[in-house]
């Protein structure tokens, strides 16, 4: 294909994807959805699976193999500037007004999923191979099942928190706290497991690679932080420069993780937490809003790169059996991991419900991890597919699970609800 044809397709292509994306969305937020969940079944519709089904043709003609490399550069742009935005917003400063009980949900709904997900690895070996999986997990693969399950996604969390009026209630403050240490937790632990998987032929050994990324954290810690103080606080530069050096700092971190065989999305995370907040402790809205919308405009193509991945042909009886059970534990554990560690902390029955629900959700950091788990080879095709599926239903189920401990609340308490907790407008719209 000639420069001017692949660029005319990429075009084509891109402006396809953000139509039919953004509707998608916009369809489920309507639906009382989060936007993720309309824009992934927007890739998969635009994948192989559906479009590449019913007209071959079509498929070939919008997305030939000469502009992938392009769509999965612009994918992973829009991951690198919306992990860049997470670890700027993270903040755990919150942590105090409910210490014990956010850090008690946080260690049982990473614990207990993490141990059942390891452990059904091991079980169900031989289920795993006929999705594609080897016969001999290696400890990597055992430890991304774990991973897998027991990752709440921060973003969507938070929207439906907000959505549901639940900000300055205990079970929203606990719940987005106790998300935010888990966070850390998963992503520490994927990363340990990415680089226990190795970088490729001839890269160092694992010690060697873990040794130099501890060295890289300790670097953009103690060295990046106070250099990146001086000059944000002490020049007062063009809110575009400033965006500009940022994002480019962002992706220097993001090529040296990626360097050490973790995904870029660890340096982009990290380089976000490096970035010091303005003196009084706020974020930099100068800073924050563009991220937002360059984030929330090109993650489309990572929905769409995901759908490419789907392979819904390749489902056979027991993918579709695993994906029922993946489904179903990754929701119990969840909820009967998070619930009576906020009952055990002092929450009443009805928050520590809602706590436990919310706990479930999972969405756009399910899919972060499970892409880059995929490029690792900790992943087959297969068990690529009933995983994403498996956040999808998760985040759907998320909704109707707050309605229904809203329901049993206002049974016991004789049809009263708190205001605080009355259902909003169903609208979330962060993905």
């Amino acid at each position: 294909m000639s420069p001017d044809a692949m660029i005319l397709h990429l075009v084509g292509a891109s402006a396809l994807i953000l139509v039919f994306a953004h509707l998608g969305g916009y369809t489920a937020r309507r639906l009382g959805q989060p936007s993720i969940v309309g824009q992934l079944t927007a890739g998969i519709a635009l994948g192989p699976s559906l479009l590449g089904s019913v007209s071959p043709t079509a498929y070939e003609s919008l997305f030939p193999r000469a502009v992938d490399p392009a769509l999965i550069g612009l994918a992973q742009f829009a991951l690198m500037v919306f992990m860049f935005a997470a670890g700027y917003e993270l903040d755990l400063r919150i942590l105090s007004s409910r210490a014990r009980a956010s850090v008690a949900v946080a260690a049982a709904t990473f614990v207990v999923p993490m141990a059942v997900g390891c452990g059904c690895a091991l079980l169900f070996r031989e289920q795993l191979h006929s999705l594609g999986m080897p016969r001999q997990l290696s400890p990597a693969m055992v430890v991304f099942a774990g991973v897998a399950l027991s990752i709440t996604a921060v973003p969507v969390l938070t929207a439906i928190v907000r959505e549901n009026r639940l900000v300055h209630t205990t079970p929203g403050v606990v719940a987005v706290t106790a998300a935010g240490l888990l966070d850390v937790v998963g992503w520490t632990v994927l990363a340990g497991a990415l680089l226990q998987a190795g970088a490729g032929e001839g890269a160092p050994s694992w010690p060697w690679r873990t040794a130099l990324a501890v060295g890289f954290v300790a670097l953009m810690l103690l060295v990046a932080r106070p250099l990146l103080r001086r000059l944000l606080w002490k020049i007062r530069m063009d809110p575009s420069l400033r965006l500009a050096l940022l994002i480019g700092f962002a992706l220097g971190s993001a090529w040296v993780t990626h360097s050490l065989g973790l995904h870029v999305v660890f340096g982009a995370l990290l380089a976000g937490v490096v970035v010091p907040r303005e003196p009084g402790g706020e974020l930099d809205p100068d800073l924050l809003r563009p991220l937002r919308d360059v984030g929330s405009l090109l993650l489309p193509f990572f929905f769409v790169v995901s759908g490419q991945s789907v392979t819904l042909g390749g489902m056979n009886a027991v993918g579709w059996g695993a994906l029922l059970v993946v489904t179903v534990l990754a929701v119990t554990v969840k909820v009967g991991s998070g619930t009576p560690a906020a009952r055990l902390s002092g929450l009443d029955r009805d928050d520590a419900r809602t706590v436990g629900v919310l706990m479930s959700t999972r969405g756009l950091t399910e899919l972060i991890a499970l892409d880059a788990g995929l490029q690792a080879g900790l992943l087959s095709p297969q068990l690529y597919t009933v995983l994403v599926f498996m956040a999808l239903a998760t985040t759907l189920f998320t909704q109707p699970l707050l309605e229904l401990v809203r329901r049993l609340g206002r049974g016991n308490r004789g049809g009263r609800i708190p205001a605080s907790a009355a259902p909003a407008p169903a609208r979330v719209d962060v993905g």
